[in-house]
């Protein structure tokens, strides 16, 4: 039974995880909707414009979230954990960041960049999460 409860929440853990990822995406595409926002690093190299970064990040981060949610080896929620601590580096390390969230750059921004936020953070906590009941799972060692 101990067995099943942490079975259960390493699946949840890995769920949430997937999930604030594509949170992420989505607030990704709400600030490249508005046009308020700049993203200083353009994927893959080369790429200037913000529409082609925007794009690949949401890309990257959808990539991920299927592969978090879809691999069953028990360290892949360390893709989440990385990609949510990426992601929250470059909202901290953006001059825009605060200011979007704050409505500086208009209502959607403010939206977008808070959608953003609580999944990069949802996919932070939620993967380490993950990756802890992966590990400590095959560490308990059968009933006598």
């Amino acid at each position: 039974m101990v067995e099943t409860k942490k079975r259960d929440i390493r699946i949840g853990a890995r769920w949430v995880t997937s999930g604030g990822l594509v949170l992420c995406a989505l607030g990704i595409a709400t600030l490249w909707l508005s046009g308020t926002a700049e993203f200083p690093v353009a994927l893959p190299p080369g790429a200037e414009n913000t529409t082609s970064s925007s794009r690949s990040e949401i890309a990257f981060l959808t990539i991920g979230a299927l592969f978090v949610a879809l691999a069953r080896w028990r360290w892949v929620p360390v893709v989440g954990v990385l990609l949510g601590a990426v992601f929250a580096v470059g909202f901290f390390a953006s001059p825009s960041g605060f200011g979007n969230l704050t409505g500086a750059a208009g209502a959607t921004a403010a939206i977008g960049q808070a959608v953003q936020l609580a999944g990069e953070l949802t996919a932070l906590v939620a993967g380490v999460l993950a990756v802890r009941a992966g590990y400590t799972a095959r560490r308990v060692s059968p009933a006598p």
